[in-house]
């Protein structure tokens, strides 16, 4: 969520950066915002006039009862009570305000760091490195989608039996392959530095508008109306929302955790060859990591973040490209966003794994997350967090990638430990 200081000191910074986002209609809604604010000092003002006077005028009566002027003492009772009054309906009004500046707020998306190019779509996106060489598939190379039928370790006939489409049953090796990366992701990550959470997996609407999935992807929610809880996007979402109204002490930043859970998009409207098999699904699983970081270290803990996932990618030996995100394809809440997409041999395209976001103090300002000054004085931190990794894409690109003429697929080296096994074979 901006900071009301930010629009009442910046305007036209914050008007140029939503234009940068494409965000329609900026100049009415910062107005609206601005015109809450200004209403909401104004209550507050004639609130603590009204006080000062009643106060003051409780002094007098005292003194007048003392010398024994009831008469004097009544009137100014009356007047108190009219002042109680006034008092009364400015709280009233003064909440009510409240209320309706900070839905304003959440209207309004986070500003794009200075380093965001323009544009409007995914076309527009900055390619900042091509990393690895694109594999060279025999003739008989087949898409991931007839892969799997073929091995039998994804069944989605099977899924769509028991819950739906979108939602895969993972078998023999398949299921084996994703426990190996869950459990190679996560070793990964503790090695880095980070602290392994195991979060719930619903979250309450708190938890939401905390880190901004809510009001702006409500729709893209699974939503169960009679707890008013949501399954989780992301584990960004309950890792972050741990430190909720909460001050950390500076010597204790970066925090970093990471965490493996199961996430679900309802992906509304999703259809066509670019979302078959692995490419869109409605639950999958994920290993997230997330860092709490000072403001003047965010962007070098996010450059951090990026060289780990990139090495997770390197290690699986598959080549994949940065992108730095255009204005128009950023998140809502990201200020900075670098994509990393790995290259599908047998789709011949790119698929994007991972999203590594700063939200410097969009998330901070709607969580109250705050670190303390040497002065005494709170101030907000910085979030950020990257998916390290997402593994369907991750398995569609292993397997297309990896296949050999005789119809097995070859894993790479770092996974067979994990895995128990060298070869995914019919």
């Amino acid at each position: 969520m901006l900071q009301v200081s930010v629009l009442r000191e910046h305007p036209d910074a914050v008007l140029a950066g939503l234009a940068k986002k494409h965000y329609k209609t900026a100049e009415a809604d910062v107005q609206a915002v601005l015109a809450l604010d200004q209403r909401r000092k104004d209550l507050q003002t004639a609130h603590d006039t009204a006080q000062a006077e009643a106060n003051e005028l409780a002094r007098q009566i005292g003194a007048l009862m003392k010398s024994g002027d009831k008469a004097g003492a009544e009137t100014l009772k009356a007047r108190t009570a009219e002042l109680k009054q006034h008092t009364k309906q400015h709280a009233d009004e003064l909440s009510q305000v409240e209320i309706a500046l900070q839905q304003a707020l959440y209207k309004l998306p986070n500003l794009p760091h200075t380093s965001v190019p323009e544009g409007r779509t995914a076309q527009d996106n900055e390619v900042v490195r091509e990393v690895g060489a694109r594999p060279e598939l025999p003739a008989s190379a087949q898409p991931h989608w007839e892969l799997i039928k073929k091995l039998d370790i994804i069944d989605f006939e099977l899924g769509n039996k028991i819950t739906g489409a979108g939602f895969p049953v993972y078998k023999n090796q398949g299921a084996r392959l994703q426990r190996a990366l869950i459990n190679f992701f996560l070793d990964e990550a503790r090695a880095a530095g980070y602290d392994e959470i195991q979060p719930p997996i619903l979250v309450n609407e708190a938890s939401g508008y905390g880190t901004g999935q809510l009001p702006d992807k409500d729709g893209q929610m699974y939503h169960d109306a009679q707890d008013n809880l949501y399954l989780i996007p992301t584990a960004e979402v309950p890792i972050t929302n741990l430190y909720r109204d909460e001050i950390i002490q500076p010597e204790k930043l970066p925090i970093r955790n990471a965490g493996y859970t199961p996430c679900f998009r309802r992906e509304a409207g999703s259809w066509g060859a670019d979302v078959r098999g692995l490419n869109r699904l409605h639950q999958f699983d994920k290993v997230e990591i997330v860092q709490i970081a000072h403001p003047d270290h965010s962007y070098a803990q996010l450059e951090e973040m990026l060289a780990h996932i990139e090495g997770l990618l390197q290690k699986l030996e598959l080549p994949y490209r940065v992108l730095r995100l255009c204005g128009g394809d950023m998140s809502f809440t990201s200020a900075l966003t670098y994509d990393l997409e790995v290259w599908s041999a047998a789709q011949g395209r790119w698929l994007e794994v991972s999203s590594a976001s700063n939200f410097e103090s969009y998330q901070a300002n709607r969580l109250k997350l705050r670190y303390r000054t040497e002065n005494g004085k709170t101030q907000l931190l910085h979030t950020l967090n990257g998916s390290a990794l997402a593994l369907p894409r991750i398995v569609a690109a292993l397997l297309e990638n990896n296949q050999q003429a005789d119809g097995s697929i070859r894993l790479p080296q770092v996974l067979h430990r994990y895995c128990g096994f060298e070869k995914i074979t019919a």
